[in-house]
């Protein structure tokens, strides 16, 4: 099972991230992409989708139009751990 990052850790590794913020309910991570239209968006949850199966970790999502809304959290743990981490630097990889 991946192990729970500290508030610590946490708070270092957001800092590796492009705006990445802990949630209000301090057992996930989020951003909010915005795309040029709903073409990029789709193809950015596409290939998230397949690092995602990849990984066996999915992230919580939502999209309307040209935005992103992505939650990061492991469930298993109750919280944040390198699992999130690591979708989250492919993610923001993805959109450079």
């Amino acid at each position: 099972m991946p192990v729970l990052l500290s508030s610590t850790q946490r708070k270092d590794a957001l800092k590796t991230l492009i705006d990445w913020s802990e949630a209000d309910d301090g057992k996930s991570i989020e951003k909010h992409f915005q795309f040029k239209d709903f073409n990029q968006a789709f193809g950015f949850m596409s290939q998230a989708a397949l690092k995602a199966e990849q990984m066996d970790h999915h992230p919580e999502w939502s999209n309307v139009y040209n935005k992103v809304a992505v939650t990061l959290s492991t469930h298993d743990a109750q919280g944040v751990t390198e699992l999130d981490i690591q979708l989250a630097a492919f993610m923001d990889e993805i959109v450079r």
